[in-house]
């Protein structure tokens, strides 16, 4: 297996949806901003917030240059927190982490290794977001309380050596 490198680009249809209204008494423009626009259609602020502060994005993967198979390992990014699951230098973070992806409306469709509980993804498929997600419950550490997020799973890069050696099968990759 290789180090997935920020060029992978796997997926699915580049269809984009903005989820019905859930509630047919309610206008528009009081649905929240994920259900009524594409993620395409968002600010940057709306954009920036969809994450959830899982981590999960953040931890090296693997992949298998045969046959193509993805494989997450439980070793973050050294710039990851792994208490609060958030880079600790977000802006500056490529000139440490040069080959860190940045995220865009137009990747999500193809890009295999976003979590199945991905705000991204999930918007970017059609679903909503869940229960669980900070936008939804108005509290930033639920997704930690839902227990979706990398806190206390993961070992920094600079301690784990060989990464075939982390490869993990979290439910919730």
């Amino acid at each position: 297996m290789s180090l997935l490198g920020k060029r992978l680009s796997l997926g699915a249809s580049r269809h984009e949806v903005a989820l019905p209204d859930r509630d047919d008494d309610a206008g528009h423009e009081s649905r929240p901003f994920w259900r009524r626009k594409t993620l395409r259609q968002m600010t940057e602020a709306e954009w920036e917030s969809l994450c959830d502060g899982c981590g999960k994005c953040c931890l090296n993967k693997l992949q298998d240059e045969d046959t193509g198979a993805l494989a997450f390992t439980n070793v973050a990014c050294d710039l990851l927190d792994p208490d609060t699951c958030r880079c600790g230098d977000y802006v500056h973070r490529w000139d440490h982490v040069p080959d860190c992806v940045k995220l865009l409306p137009t990747m999500v469709h193809r890009l295999a290794w976003l979590p199945s509980t991905c705000a991204y993804r999930l918007l970017a498929e059609g679903h909503d977001l869940p229960d669980w997600h900070p936008l939804v419950t108005g509290e930033p550490d639920s997704v930690h309380r839902a227990g979706v997020s990398v806190r206390g799973r993961v070992i920094p890069e600079r301690e784990a050596g060989d990464l075939e050696d982390h490869v993990v099968d979290w439910e919730d990759l």
